[in-house]
């Protein structure tokens, strides 16, 4: 009862503050650490040096590798939520939302991918690691390329989860570009209701689906705008072969936005890439078949132990 008061009254402070603020980091740690190495999940917010309050949430042994999750377009570290009670406890798990995103704050500008992928870096800064494995999907999975690209002494092993090498000329994500552009807040919950729902190809629990729209309808009209053009503009198909390090391309057969061919594109052009396709399942097959996917990922992360 102690350790949970301390958690509520931290979570209470952390909620006071503004950018004023900036020497906080709201870790939580202090008051999780009594709950032991294994405790988790732990949910706190760090000020990054790139000025970003991001928040996070953590779990798994403190001493264990480290992974760190990237959510995909107007998602939160929600998005793995059928992922986290499966993930192993000797692993230890960070999920972050991103700038923009979920409970992160949301600057009036920076939403190219190299502005993301310095948050990871400064996210590892701020955390005391010197490396990890990251785990991206859909966007977060061309951040994960961007960090590895730009930062490759700071990335252990890649997850890439519902990607492809580029999203320039894909017709789905310039339709959705398209009506992005259009959007004002407050942004129409259907909207973001058939958005969110045309990712999957398998049937997904309702309240999951609940959820995601309403961390979607946390993100403002210019963020939608703002991210989405970042993520349109960048291509990184003819630097896929500078990323030497393992890499586990995870996709769906029927994901309605990147084809089989660019999901064995990426495999392909990836220095040390595999590629695992799962049958009937679309975009999110972290979503779509948890279970699967977490035995999949696990299995790869054994194959890269000594």
């Amino acid at each position: 009862m102690k350790n949970n008061l301390i958690l509520l009254l931290a979570v209470a402070a952390l909620n006071a503050c503004g950018p004023e603020d900036a020497s906080v980091e709201a870790d939580l740690g202090t008051g999780a650490e009594a709950l032991g190495a294994e405790a988790g999940p732990r949910e706190g917010f760090v000020w990054l040096s790139t000025g970003v309050r991001m928040h996070y949430v953590e779990q798994g042994r403190r001493d264990g590798p480290v992974l760190v999750l990237l959510h995909g377009y107007t998602d939160s570290y929600r998005s793995f939520d059928l992922d986290h009670p499966l993930l192993s406890r000797r692993y230890h798990v960070y999920a972050l939302d991103q700038r923009g995103h979920g409970d992160s704050s949301r600057p009036g500008g920076g939403y190219s991918q190299s502005d993301f992928a310095a948050d990871v870096v400064a996210f590892l800064d701020a955390r005391g690691h010197r490396r990890a494995t990251l785990v991206g999907h859909s966007m977060g999975s061309f951040i994960a390329q961007q960090v590895a690209l730009e930062y490759p002494q700071r990335v252990q092993a890649l997850v890439l989860v519902g990607s492809a090498p580029t999203c320039r000329g894909n017709a789905v994500i310039a339709d959705l570009k398209s009506a992005v552009d259009t959007l004002s807040d407050p942004i129409d919950p259907a909207f973001v209701r058939d958005f969110q729902a045309s990712t999957f190809h398998r049937p997904i629990p309702p309240s999951f689906l609940d959820t995601a729209v309403a961390e979607s309808l946390k993100v403002p009209a210019r963020v939608w705008k703002d991210a989405l053009a970042g993520l349109a503009a960048e291509d990184h198909s003819s630097q896929l072969g500078r990323i030497r390090v393992p890499a586990l391309v995870v996709g769906g057969d029927q994901d309605g936005i990147f084809s089989v061919a660019e999901q064995q594109a990426l495999a392909q052009g990836l220095g040390r890439g595999r590629l695992l396709l799962y049958a009937d399942t679309g975009h999110a097959p972290h979503v779509e078949q948890p279970q699967r996917f977490v035995a999949d990922v696990t299995a790869f992360l054994d194959s890269l132990r000594p």
